[in-house]
């Protein structure tokens, strides 16, 4: 099926991690990954021009032309601070005189301003800070409150995988020891067929003392339950559990 994701391990319930050779063979595994991996000078050639510009102003675009073009940052500007009088050249003229009189008048303006602003700081800032640190608090508390529900849903779900994985295993091991009496019956009806049909040859006297090359089954007869007849069927049967067992 397309898109089917097969489940090949069981890390709450696998074994078998820290036995000799398996961290090697893993170490391995790694450094013939690295070896076939050829990287380039531009290893990011492939992923595209960085999305930088995004959230680039037009002031930030031209500081960092600036920048790259090597020049000395510009002055910061006193102009609108100054209260220059009237040019030379136009000293007998009322208009020039005006301006300069506004601009007197604004840069009064723009003091007062600065001074009001002063004074409704030294009045108020201590309550709006304090204002201000408790919209932080309450920003902290949820944020840490957010992030124990995070937690608590990560637990969650890492138990759910701890129970489905143990019950699982338990199927398997269940599974595992009924697949091992399965072979055990196999192999006590194999055996108990062979020593039929050897009966059989030797009921119908096809088999004879003086035969050189006795024949694959007869062969297999003879090996198969010599090697096992010593063995109860139970221990046959923790044989084959002990052959698969975690």
């Amino acid at each position: 099926m397309s898109g089917e994701v097969i489940v090949d391990a069981l890390p709450y319930i696998d074994q078998g991690y820290d036995d000799p050779g398996v961290r090697e063979a893993a170490l391995a595994m790694v450094e013939e990954e690295c070896r076939r991996y050829r990287p380039t000078k531009n290893y990011l050639e492939n992923a595209g021009p960085e999305p930088s510009t995004a959230f680039e102003t037009a002031a930030l675009q031209r500081e960092m032309e600036r920048v790259q073009q090597r020049l000395p940052m510009e002055p910061l500007s006193m102009k609108r601070y100054e209260l220059p009088p009237p040019p030379v050249g136009r000293l007998g003229e009322p208009t020039a005189w005006a301006e300069a009189v506004d601009n007197s008048h604004a840069q009064l303006s723009h003091q007062a301003t600065r001074v009001l602003n002063l004074e409704l700081q030294l009045q108020y800032s201590t309550e709006a800070w304090r204002s201000y640190l408790h919209v932080l608090q309450a920003l902290v508390v949820k944020s840490q409150n957010v992030h124990a529900q995070l937690r608590k849903q990560i637990a969650a779900v890492n138990w759910e995988r701890k129970r489905s994985q143990t019950a699982s295993g338990a199927r398997l091991r269940a599974l595992r020891r009924r697949w091992a009496q399965l072979v055990a019956d196999n192999y006590r009806l194999e055996r108990a067929l062979l020593q039929l049909q050897q009966q059989r040859e030797k009921a119908k006297g096809q088999t004879t003392a003086d035969d050189e090359t006795p024949d694959m089954d007869m062969e297999a007869v003879k090996n198969l339950p010599d090697k096992l007849n010593s063995e109860t069927e139970k221990e046959v049967q923790k044989k084959i559990e002990d052959m698969f067992a975690d």
